[in-house]
């Protein structure tokens, strides 16, 4: 495997399974390059810590850079290359004139609409959608996995490509499974800044999500599921940004159109902010109204 840190040496590797990351990779990234093997064509792992992403009161300059663990990591899983630009082989006119050609790459609605993430980080998806588009230029490849712990992200990406099928024709956006530590926390580069006291009360996370997620819910009991994964935070000291059950495809609330639900959380402990998300399963509803649907 080789580091290339260079855009034009990423030619041989043109059509390539792309795994992009900003480093600081652990099992979770393990599975999305072994699930990129399974695809036959090279698998590059991009390791970049984009700055455009991070709000002004965010973690961008203590955010963990292991270049080497990655790399070692990278090669066991089946990676070929990992990609490692500098600032400047990503944004060679500069960050800032990037941003303002950011501007003009249109964002999908479920960056915009749902009320998720960029109601807490309004900057964030701009930062996003530009790296990943500028990472799909250089690379140009077959195939992008990312992770459904992220899943807005995911959403966001998937429709970024479904805007412009001309500027990347044939690329496949995958998703693969949260992966999870042995007693349910989702795996995260964020997750070592957590003490022990609160590892402990991270997982209070998982448990929200999976008590709504036990069985099918009607419509009505979603306010319900709702308050139910906030009063679980809340009894354990953590501090809620949002916990939620979506339409699985826009994000937005739940409609009688909705097909599949998922239940998202973002919170905090101290300065550590961890999300999570899982599926729910949506019962039959028994209003007259969801019945001409």
């Amino acid at each position: 495997m080789e580091i290339i840190e260079r855009p034009e040496h990423l030619e041989p590797f043109r059509g390539c399974a792309l795994v992009a990351t900003m480093g600081a990779l652990h099992e979770g990234h393990a599975s999305l390059i072994r699930a990129a093997q399974a695809s036959g064509v090279p698998v590059v792992v991009s390791v970049f810590v984009n700055p455009t992403q991070f709000g002004p009161t965010e973690d961008l300059a203590r955010y963990p850079r292991t270049l080497d663990k990655d790399f070692k990591l990278a090669m066991r899983s089946g990676a070929r290359a990992l990609f490692a630009p500098s600032v400047e082989a990503i944004y060679p006119s500069g960050v800032y004139a990037a941003s303002a050609e950011a501007a003009a790459l249109q964002l999908p609605r479920v960056a915009t609409e749902p009320q998720l993430e960029e109601a807490f980080r309004p900057t964030h998806f701009a930062g996003v959608c530009q790296v990943v588009a500028r990472l799909f230029d250089l690379c140009e490849p077959s195939l992008a996995l990312f992770g459904e712990k992220d899943f807005q992200q995911l959403r966001v990406i998937s429709e970024l490509v479904e805007q412009h099928p001309a500027r990347w024709p044939g690329l496949t956006v995958a998703a693969a499974p949260t992966v999870r530590e042995a007693d349910g926390l989702a795996m995260s580069s964020r997750n070592r800044y957590l003490d022990p006291p609160q590892r402990a009360l991270a997982l209070a996370i998982f448990a929200a999500l999976s008590e709504v997620a036990r069985a099918p819910l009607r419509r009505d009991d979603i306010p319900d599921a709702e308050a139910r994964m906030q009063q679980i935070l809340s009894e354990n000291a953590l501090k809620k940004q949002y916990a939620v059950i979506r339409d699985a495809h826009s994000l937005t609330p739940v409609s009688a159109k909705t097909r599949h639900g998922r239940a998202l959380i973002a919170a905090s402990l101290g300065h550590v902010r961890l999300i999570d998300n899982v599926s729910i399963s949506l019962g039959a509803h028994d209003s007259y109204i969801d019945k001409l649907f």
